[in-house]
């Protein structure tokens, strides 16, 4: 069973640490690892365990008992801290989760086209989850019913068991059985949620997405998730993009990769041709004379939006010189011919194949 981790070696504080050393600590490290700012596969873990070591180490009485016993004791186990704290006649608390409660947070992914990457804008997702109900409106009670303290817990959501032994008193704290907490009862519960006052449903949410955003990145709707229990306020919707391949680009940071097709003989002379835009229009590119399988051109600002800022990527044309697979007669004698007039190829030194490489590489995707 893997060890507890120390809370303040994960803050990076000494044990000594102050309070503001302590806050400082934690606010620094739970910027680097919200899930809205990292990309990092951990970083959800990590800013869990950040915040984990800040609750204990930010209360005076946690901190204290941290110090003496760690962290180790689930909320069932008696060891050898609950001996100590009945020898010296110390009261123990064991608190369950009571009054109002954060609702979960949900995550989903979609997938969008290329051009809606680029372009950005708004679409509609369909969330499944649970919301406040419509009948109760979270009240957990039936429309009219009577509504009243809770007669086990006088209304504090929480019962206080005694346990009397020659070491001193123990007290046990649980959320109370009747009430479930809320600190009040009713005579009849809601019949569509039975007294939860959440019910499950689907939702259409309207989604916006930025222009330039890739793939693998995030959106946080804050307050879009799960409803809270007993007045609590709602999760957040985490919602992954997943970006679809297209057939024409590809995508390398915010420049776009497109391949051109040319004729040996348009390589060799130089050409003048127009090649389609991720925006929908052709642009024009000039194929320079004694261009080479590979070469790059490169169309300025008609690449993908800069995510979050002003201006845009680039888009690369590689040209990809294709070597006729048949040839007719006449064509066949005028290569002849040319082959006749070039002579015998001068050999590549090695510098220039790396290079040649280079460019058969990136033409034909980085394989």
């Amino acid at each position: 069973m893997p060890s507890a981790p120390d809370y303040y070696q994960l803050l990076g504080v000494p044990r000594n640490a102050s309070e503001e050393q302590i806050r400082s600590a934690y606010r620094k490290l739970a910027r680097q690892y919200h899930p809205d700012v990292s990309q990092a596969a951990d970083a959800p873990e990590r800013f869990k365990q950040v915040t984990e070591a800040y609750e204990v180490l930010s209360d005076p009485e946690k901190r204290q008992r941290y110090d003496m016993f760690g962290n180790g004791q689930g909320p069932g186990d008696f060891g050898i801290g609950d001996l100590f704290e009945q020898f010296f006649g110390a009261e123990l608390r064991r608190r369950e989760p009571r009054g109002p409660m954060r609702g979960a947070d949900l995550r989903m992914e979609i997938e969008i086209d290329l051009l809606d990457a680029v372009r950005g804008g708004d679409r509609t997702v369909r969330v499944p989850r649970l919301q406040t109900c419509s009948k109760c409106d979270g009240s957990g009670a039936e429309p009219g019913s009577q509504v009243s303290t809770c007669g086990t817990c006088g209304g504090r959501g929480e019962v206080r068991q005694v346990q009397q032994s020659v070491f001193g008193r123990f007290v046990n704290v649980s959320t109370c059985p009747r009430c479930g907490g809320a600190g009040r009862t009713v005579d009849r519960v809601c019949a569509r949620c039975r007294g939860e006052g959440r019910e499950r449903r689907e939702q259409d949410l309207a989604l916006t997405v930025p222009p330039g955003i890739d793939d693998g990145q995030q959106l946080r709707v804050a307050g879009e998730g799960e409803a809270g229990l007993r007045g609590g306020p709602s999760g957040d919707l985490y919602v992954l993009i997943r970006v679809r391949e297209h057939a024409l680009f590809r995508r390398e940071g915010d420049d776009l990769i497109h391949l051109l097709r040319i004729s040996p003989a348009q390589a060799a002379l130089g050409d003048e041709l127009a090649v389609p835009t991720i925006d929908g229009e052709e642009a024009p590119v000039r194929v320079p004379s004694g261009a080479q399988h590979g070469q790059m051109v490169r169309l300025r600002g008609k690449g993908v939006p800069h995510l979050g800022s002003n201006g845009r990527g680039d888009q690369l044309v590689y040209l990809d010189v294709a070597v006729p697979r048949a040839l007719s007669k006449e064509q066949r004698a005028l290569y002849r011919r040319l082959r006749e007039l070039e002579g015998a190829p001068e050999q590549v030194d090695a510098a220039d194949a790396r290079g040649v490489f280079d460019r058969l590489r990136d033409a034909i995707g980085g394989e």
